[in-house]
Parts: C-alpha cells; sequence; structure tokens
C-alpha cells in the first residue's frame, strides 16, 4: 500500500479542501467517526437512537475495510425507509468515515477521530491570541512550528500515539517537489 495522508476537516469549506487534498497530496479525506455519530443520531427519534448507535458500532468494528462497507450497505438498507435522512448522511459520509481503514489497523484508533488534532488547533489558537498580532508571516511561521515540533516530540516520545514501526509502514520517502507542487 503506498502511503496515502488522510486530512482532517480544519476549517473551510469541505468539497474545495477535498479536492486540494486530493489533488496536492493525493490524500483521501477523514471524517470523524465521533463526530458522524453525533450527527447521525441526530437524524433518528430519541427512542431509537441506542440501536442507531449500535447499528453503526458494528460496522466501524468490522475486521477489515470491505466487511464494515458491506455491513454499511445493509444498514443504509435497513434505514432507507425509516430513517431516510439517516440511509442519506450515511451514503454521503460512507468514504470519508472509513478513510482510516486505508491504513494498518494499528493506527485505526489514533486516527478514527480528530480529537487530537482539534486539541492542536485550540492550543495553536489560544497561544498565537496571547500575542495578538505578529509583526510579519515568519513571526507566525516560527511559532506555530514551534508548536508542531513540540506536539511531535509529545507524540513520538511522551505518548508514543504511534510506534515507529508502524508509521515506517506508511512512510513514503519520496521528497516532495515543491515546483511540481506550486504548477498544479
Amino acid at each position: 500500500m503506498s502511503a496515502s495522508i488522510t486530512l482532517r476537516r480544519i476549517a473551510g469549506s469541505a468539497a474545495a479542501s477535498k479536492a486540494a487534498a486530493a489533488k496536492v497530496l493525493g490524500a483521501s479525506w477523514q471524517r470523524c467517526r465521533v463526530h458522524f455519530m453525533r450527527n447521525a443520531l441526530a437524524c433518528v427519534g430519541k427512542r431509537n437512537r441506542a440501536m442507531v448507535a449500535a447499528a453503526l458500532r458494528n460496522a466501524f468494528e468490522q475486521p477489515n475495510r470491505e466487511a464494515a462497507r458491506e455491513q454499511w450497505k445493509k444498514l443504509m438498507d435497513a434505514f432507507a425507509e425509516p430513517a431516510d435522512k439517516l440511509a442519506k448522511l450515511m451514503r454521503q459520509a460512507e468514504d470519508d468515515v472509513f478513510a482510516y481503514m486505508a491504513f494498518p489497523k494499528d493506527h485505526w484508533n489514533q486516527l478514527h477521530s480528530t480529537n487530537p488534532l482539534e486539541r492542536l488547533n485550540k492550543e495553536i489558537k489560544r497561544r498565537t491570541n496571547v500575542i495578538g498580532i505578529f509583526p510579519n508571516d515568519n513571526a507566525i511561521i516560527r511559532l506555530v512550528g514551534a508548536l508542531m515540533l513540540e506536539q511531535n516530540d509529545e507524540w513520538a516520545v511522551t505518548r508514543r500515539y504511534m510506534s515507529l514501526e508502524t508509521v515506517a509502514q506508511v512512510c513514503d520517502d519520496r521528497t516532495i517537489d515543491v515546483a511540481r507542487i506550486a504548477a498544479l
């Protein structure tokens, strides 16, 4: 498997971000499983939420992507009549919600949620708000770069977010050609 990159929604238009990720990085779009569940449960009545949540969790807990998609299709068919809004949401989100399954199974728990990324974005926002006005673009790049390095160290060493061995499985050592990206 070539190392595909999965991006998560940070801000902006989802369609534009998806297109940019696919064009520039050759990446897929990852939708947070937790946030999808919230959206899905909002489509059904309170009485049915526990059953729907259990059914969706069952699809997410399948051993591989093919089995998960098969279970997903069965659920869409089952929900088509009583919960058409939910079936439509599932149809639209299928590729995005299972994007994490393109990675090794060891990574699934870390990739299915956007919580770590949201925490990082919150910290960047907190630290940049303290400064308020930056003298130039380089000052922003230095601050955010330092925060990213700090987070990388925490994930790599302190929390061991993903082991180096499992990350090596998906790494592609190709050098990025900035001129090629700029030409796109």
